[in-house]
C-alpha cells in the first residue's frame, strides 16, 4: 500500500532499509532541483564549496554585488539546516510521529513557492533571481540536514562530492589485492552494503538531475509541481497520524 509505504519511509523508527529508500528518493529530488534551479538562476544551489570559492573570486575582482549574493546563498543554506534541527528537536521532545515529516512538508511548500517565483523572473530578474537562489539554498540546507539527522550523518543527498569520495575509497578496497597472510596483517575488505548505498545515491542524483534539466527545458517551472506533490504526499501521512487523535477529541 502506498500510504503504509510512505508512513514507513518517513517514520521516526528507522531501519537501514528505510534510510536507503528515503536517501535515494531525496537524492533524486535534490538532483532535479539542482539541475532545474541552474537553468532558472544560473547557479547550483547545494554546492557551498563552489559558492564560497566564487565569493572569494568576486571579492578579489571587485564584484561586490555578487559577493553579497553568494553570502545570501550561504546564509540561507545554513538557516535551512538550523531550522530543520529545531523542527526535528521540537517534534522529538513531543514524541510526534511527524518528527521527520514536518521539514519535508516545508520543503514541498517552498518548492511550490519556487515555482511561483520562477514565473516572475523575466519581469523582475534583478530582484527575483537572488531571492530564488537563496530560497533554493535554504531548501537544500533543510533537506541535507534532515537526511543527515535521520541517518546519523551517514547519508547526505544534496551534493555528491562526499559520495564520490567515499565511493572511490570503497572501490579501492574492493579492487585491492591482498597478498599478505591474514595472520600478519588484516585483509583489506570493502564495505559492500555501503558501496551499494553510495552507488544508488549517486545514480539517484544523476537521474534526478537529468529529469530536472529535461523538465525545465521543455515544461519550465511547472516541473516543480509533481516533485512538490510527491514530497507532500510522503510527509502528510505521518503529519495526519499526529493530527487525527486530536481531531477526534
Amino acid at each position: 500500500m502506498p500510504i503504509q509505504f510512505n508512513r514507513s519511509l518517513i517514520a521516526s523508527e528507522r531501519t537501514r532499509k528505510t534510510n536507503l529508500q528515503l536517501g535515494v528518493y531525496l537524492a533524486v529530488v535534490a538532483g532535479a532541483i539542482n539541475a532545474g534551479g541552474f537553468l532558472a538562476v544560473q547557479q547550483y544551489t547545494s554546492h557551498m564549496t563552489g559558492i564560497v570559492s566564487s565569493m572569494a573570486d568576486h571579492w578579489v575582482l571587485g564584484h561586490t554585488q555578487l559577493v553579497w549574493s553568494g553570502l545570501a546563498a550561504l546564509v540561507s543554506f545554513l538557516l535551512g539546516a538550523m531550522l530543520c534541527a529545531m523542527m526535528v528537536s521540537y517534534a522529538r521532545k513531543r514524541q510526534l510521529a511527524s518528527e521527520y515529516a514536518i521539514p519535508l512538508a516545508l520543503e514541498a511548500l517552498l518548492l511550490l513557492v519556487f515555482g511561483m517565483l520562477g514565473s516572475r523572473i523575466d519581469d523582475f530578474d534583478k530582484f527575483v533571481i537572488p531571492l530564488t537562489a537563496a530560497l533554493l539554498c535554504f531548501m537544500m540546507g533543510l533537506q541535507n540536514a534532515l537526511m543527515s539527522k535521520i541517518s546519523n550523518s551517514e547519508i547526505r543527498t544534496t551534493h555528491i562530492t562526499g559520495i564520490v569520495t567515499d565511493l572511490g575509497i570503497e572501490l579501492g578496497r574492493l579492487l585491492y589485492i591482498n597478498k599478505t597472510h591474514p595472520s600478519i596483517a588484516k585483509p583489506v575488505v570493502a564495505n559492500r552494503p555501503k558501496l551499494i548505498l553510495l552507488g544508488l545515491l549517486l545514480t539517484g542524483f544523476v537521474l534526478g538531475a537529468v529529469a530536472g534539466a529535461l523538465g525545465f527545458k521543455h515544461y519550465g517551472y511547472v516541473t516543480t509541481v509533481p516533485i512538490a506533490l510527491s514530497l507532500l504526499f510522503t510527509s502528510l501521512v505521518s503529519i495526519w497520524d499526529d493530527i487525527k487523535p486530536r481531531a477526534r477529541q
